[in-house]
């Protein structure tokens, strides 16, 4: 499994084209996430997997790394590269770098 911190993801970002999944929970993902991302619930991910790109990498994200490592191990089982975000939307919001509020997919 790869890993990346939050800098590593927000020049992924800059550079355009990087598909960030957001695994927390609704009420987490709404109280602010980081930009563009997809909210697909950790509870979720083994019906939903067919969601994540299978073209490129997808850059998995928790609130500090706990919850996305563990999702990156089950997709990188099932065939789908996926980046674990070190530190998570908590360095994400440190950092002081733009959040999104609100529209989960609840």
């Amino acid at each position: 499994m790869h890993n990346a911190s939050i800098h590593d993801l927000k020049t992924a970002l800059d550079a355009g084209g990087a598909v960030v999944i957001d695994v927390r929970e609704a009420y987490e993902f709404d109280d602010g996430h980081v930009p563009g991302a997809v909210h697909i619930p950790m509870a979720t991910v083994p019906v939903r997997a067919s969601e994540f790109p299978t073209h490129s990498p997808a850059y998995v994200i928790c609130q500090s790394g706990g919850r996305s490592w563990q999702v990156c191990t089950f997709l990188e089982r099932q065939g789908i590269e996926a980046i674990n975000v070190d530190g998570g939307t908590e360095a994400w919001q440190a950092s002081g770098w733009l959040i999104e509020v609100g529209s989960s997919t609840h």
